[in-house]
């Protein structure tokens, strides 16, 4: 599979998040092998936790898959430019490849605000932003409108 495909099952778990009214962000984990071994979206505003973000459950998932907390050889796909919380995740699991889809000029660590993977943590994993760019932040916009729209 191409990253544009992963990055569309990336979506459909931004998707899911929709029904629930929390931002719409996707993430999945595929191995070495392009196995799907991890999915996760936003459910902070479901589960009331505010360290629910999507990479965190993809992350915890295909750490459960694997039997270790190293996921070596994975690449990560999210639909919304990791947060320094979720950069921190992926550091420490030692994912070599992050691929994302649309910039977070707020809170983005792969570039947008500062760039974490550049940072002496002696592991660098390489970035790929802007796949399916416009298709990822459509749905952000299109979840951030609605919810200004039904503002009193």
């Amino acid at each position: 599979m191409e990253r544009e495909d992963y990055m569309r099952l990336a979506l459909a778990e931004a998707k899911k998040a929709l029904g629930t009214g929390d931002v719409p962000v996707g993430c999945i984990v595929a191995d070495a092998a392009g196995h799907i071994i991890g999915r996760g979206r936003n459910r902070r505003e479901e589960k009331k936790n505010a360290v629910r973000h999507a990479e965190i459950e993809a992350i915890e998932a295909a750490c459960a898959a694997k039997g270790t907390w190293r996921l070596d050889g994975c690449a990560l796909y999210v639909t919304l430019e990791p947060c320094p919380m979720c950069a921190g995740a992926i550091l420490n699991a030692r994912i070599p490849t992050v691929v994302y889809g649309a910039k977070e000029p707020q809170t983005g660590s792969c570039g947008s605000v500062l760039n974490l993977f550049e940072e002496r943590y002696g592991f660098h994993p390489a970035i790929y932003g802007g796949v399916l760019a416009e298709e990822c932040a459509g749905i952000l916009q299109e979840f951030f409108q609605d919810m200004r729209n039904a503002s009193p």
